[in-house]
């Protein structure tokens, strides 16, 4: 028998873990599974345990010398000179001990849920360990060591040959995936993110379209820094629907990176969480209409912990559940836990007061900006459907 939804989980996702410093903190995936276990969102018969990515499955999109050069690492025997060359050692991506096994995990998380779904036994699969989505082929960059997107999507189009589209609404350009597909016309990228002018990585423009076969299947919105609920969903609504008459994908991959909001320390988004209940929402409904419901969603970023990432990640598994998000209360067994570790008050309630965000001047600029982004990045569908 299929089921509705399975949630990929394991505590080795915890082990993925820079220093104590870092602002890439897996605990966030822990708070979000025990915020939907308090929810009675999600049972012991939903979970299903990653695999660890094999060698030969990472090689499917990175360079074996970085695959080499990430397990050398890994026993501190790589050179701080060759790690450079590699992006390894850096401020973003320092190593640490047993980081290829770490990260083989998040990987392998990724490709379960794949096999989990393409097989047949779900209709959708959650890997909220996933979503790094800065690596490449040869280089770890972002917080990210390998791309688990990248080589999930490679996956996808030699063992099940589907044509893939990937939405990334990370408020970082989904550069790492756009890269590795940027000639492919069986997979669309879709990134929303803000703009690059402000923020790492610094691409992700409008006229990053594809090359060669691959030229008007890559998308690219870069919204204004302090973009609201409502600019937002605009357009991420009027992108998705368009982009996917466009490409009628046979499954979809969500890069789910709940770092657009205005709580988040590393961005100037000014989401709240609004955002993330209707992201999924028309996720769910684009892969039953293209895709039998067939649609896999990663994680990503999000680094306010504590009052974002666990109810904006818990969301996308109740949406995947009963195609609905929660609202109300949140179950005050969850609160009375995390709010002893916890730095700030954590919030009541699955939706946000709007009075969270704080007023911005340039708001009907800023919006006005973002409809030309969507607009003239749309051009090619428009010309094509």
């Amino acid at each position: 028998m299929t089921n509705i939804a399975s949630f990929v989980y394991s505590d080795s996702f915890l082990n993925y873990r820079f220093n104590e410093e870092h602002p890439f903190n897996q605990q966030r995936v822990v708070m979000a599974k025990e915020l939907l276990e308090e929810s009675n969102t999600l049972s012991k018969q939903e979970i299903i345990a990653p695999r660890k990515a094999t060698e030969v499955e990472l090689a499917l999109f990175h360079d074996s010398a970085y695959i080499e050069a990430v397990k050398k690492a890994s026993n501190g025997k790589l050179e701080e000179n060759e790690g450079i060359e590699y992006g390894l050692g850096t401020e973003d991506t320092p190593t640490f001990e047993n980081m290829h096994e770490a990260a083989s995990y998040l990987v392998g998380g990724t490709l379960t849920a794949i096999d989990t779904v393409l097989k047949g036994n779900s209709e959708h699969a959650l890997n909220l360990g996933g979503g790094l989505h800065h690596g490449f082929k040869r280089k770890a960059a972002g917080f990210c060591i390998y791309n688990d997107g990248a080589v999930a999507i490679k996956y996808i189009r030699r063992k099940y040959n589907l044509r893939v589209l990937y939405i990334d609404t990370d408020a970082h350009h989904g550069d790492g995936v756009q890269w590795a597909f940027y000639d492919d016309p069986n997979v669309c990228t879709v990134s929303i993110h803000e703009t690059g002018r402000y923020l790492f990585p610094g691409t992700g423009n409008v006229n990053e379209r594809g090359i060669k076969e691959g030229h008007g299947y890559s998308f690219n919105f870069p919204i204004d820094a302090f973009t609201e609920d409502e600019s937002f969903l605009q357009v991420y609504e009027s992108a998705i629907r368009e982009i996917a008459a466009y490409f009628k994908p046979d499954v979809i991959l969500t890069q789910n990176g709940a770092d657009a909001h205005c709580y988040d320390p590393l961005t100037h988004l000014c989401a709240t969480m609004e955002i993330y209940e209707k992201i999924p929402l028309l996720a769910h409904e684009i892969a039953h209409e293209y895709c039998n419901g067939k649609w896999i969603a990663l994680g990503g970023g999000g680094y306010d912990i504590w009052r974002v990432v666990p109810r904006a990640w818990a969301q996308i598994w109740n949406v995947m559940k009963s195609g609905e998000p929660q609202h109300g209360q949140i179950p005050e067994s969850w609160l009375t836990k995390w709010q002893k570790e916890a730095p700030v008050k954590l919030p009541a309630f699955w939706h946000d007061d709007k009075s969270i965000v704080p007023n911005i001047p340039r708001k009907s600029d800023i919006t006005e900006k973002n409809e030309k982004i969507l607009i003239n990045t749309l051009k090619y569908t428009k010309n094509n459907i």
